[in-house]
């Protein structure tokens, strides 16, 4: 193995180390405060972000929707007692999680609870809830869920192009190479946690993609090739592992990300948004997991024209999300070239997806629509 090689992987798992010993410093304080003031005959207490939408606002300076400073005190008391149980609990397990280099589905740990005796959950809303909690409580201390060794069981994204991905292996202590260049017509799988994923990479940007057969369509003709990028399938509003995949990607190979969906008010406000600021309702999050560099490519409401692409009447729900998009989400009303879009596209009364430029050739997406687009990247929406 190349000396770069092997300093490649020690250096990986140095930053592994210290991201686990990070996560069981904070359980430990947590879990030490409560210990003393128990042995004072104190009431301990643990103080969460309150976690709805009138504790949010849009930080222009960060790039994404973030929660803000009300909080809410769990006190111990005789009606808190079993959940307060449940919550350390719940950390405890974490801790065992790190320590052993293992991980637990929210599925895993409601099964798990079943050990816990009287602090067991009696149903996974339960234990969801218990867990969301926790989420909030260290992402306060910049801790996500997935150091935390909790994992979604939901699958990540596809990806493929000019990427090496450098996984640790739990069973060897190794660390396994992965060339996204070499998967044939196929794609890696992004896992259910990135947290332990380390990158090299020499391309250009990012093109995260809202559909898998659009996604399929630029793999098979090794569009990342010519173009010298990663590509990146999002399949719908893209999940927490695929968010925090391509913001780390970017962050730690310092390269753009542009996104490429469908024109309508789903794939605008939903995806997109998604994608580049968070979630209202997941704010205490926003910070891990959205992508404020990415920009969209595209398909706008002026590529309707444009390309003179098919499209389909907007429906009523669509054009109740683009009207509450431009009245109430803090992402439009700071953005007025979005804003403008949006309005373009309601005056107009339709929506076109991304397939809709197969009407000038099977391949025009590849060899005519991005590369013209890609030329003009200054250009590109907010």
């Amino acid at each position: 193995m190349a000396e770069m090689t092997k300093a490649k992987l020690k250096q990986i798992k140095k930053r592994n180390e210290q991201l686990d010993q990070e996560a069981l410093r904070q359980i430990e304080a947590t879990a030490t405060d409560v210990y003393k003031k128990v042995n004072k005959r104190i009431k301990p207490e643990v103080s969460l972000p309150v976690r709805s939408l009138s504790n949010v606002s849009y930080s222009k300076k960060r790039g994404y929707l973030e929660i803000g400073k009300q909080r809410k005190v769990r006190t111990l008391t005789v009606n808190t007692v079993k959940t307060f149980a449940q919550t350390l609990r719940m950390m405890s397990l974490s801790k065992e999680l790190i320590e052993t280099k293992d991980f637990a589905t929210k599925r895993d740990a409601y099964y798990q609870s079943k050990n816990w005796g009287d602090a067991m959950f009696t149903e996974q809303t339960e234990s969801d809830a218990v867990m969301d909690d926790i989420e909030a409580l260290f992402s306060i201390k910049d801790l996500n869920r997935e150091q935390l060794r909790f994992v979604p069981d939901e699958h990540g994204g596809a990806v493929a192009g000019e990427l090496v991905v450098y996984d640790p292996d739990i069973d060897t202590g190794g660390v396994e190479r992965i060339d996204c260049t070499r998967f044939g017509s196929g794609a890696y799988s992004i896992p259910s946690s990135v947290e332990h994923l380390s990158f090299e990479t020499k391309a250009e940007f990012v093109l995260v993609i809202e559909t898998g057969g659009m996604f399929q369509r630029l793999q098979s003709h090794k569009f990342w090739r010519t173009s010298n990028c990663i590509l990146v399938s999002m399949g719908g509003v893209p999940t927490r592992a695929t968010r925090r995949f391509v913001r780390r990607l970017s962050d730690e190979m310092k390269i753009p990300v542009y996104a490429f969906v469908d024109c309508d008010p789903y794939g605008i406000s939903n995806i997109y948004r998604t994608l580049k600021v968070g979630s209202g309702n997941a704010a205490h999050i926003n910070q891990f997991f959205c992508v404020p560099q990415a920009q969209f490519l595209g398909v706008t409401p002026q590529d309707i024209v444009d390309y003179d692409l098919p499209t389909h009447p907007l429906k009523e729900v669509d054009i109740k999300r683009a009207k509450d998009a431009i009245k109430n989400d803090p992402f439009f009303q700071e953005h007025k070239t979005w804003t403008k879009a949006m309005n373009q596209l309601l005056k107009m009364g339709v929506r076109a997806e991304q397939q809709a430029l197969a009407k000038w050739g099977l391949n025009y997406v590849l060899e005519e629509y991005l590369p013209n687009k890609l030329a003009k990247a200054k250009d590109f929406l907010p």
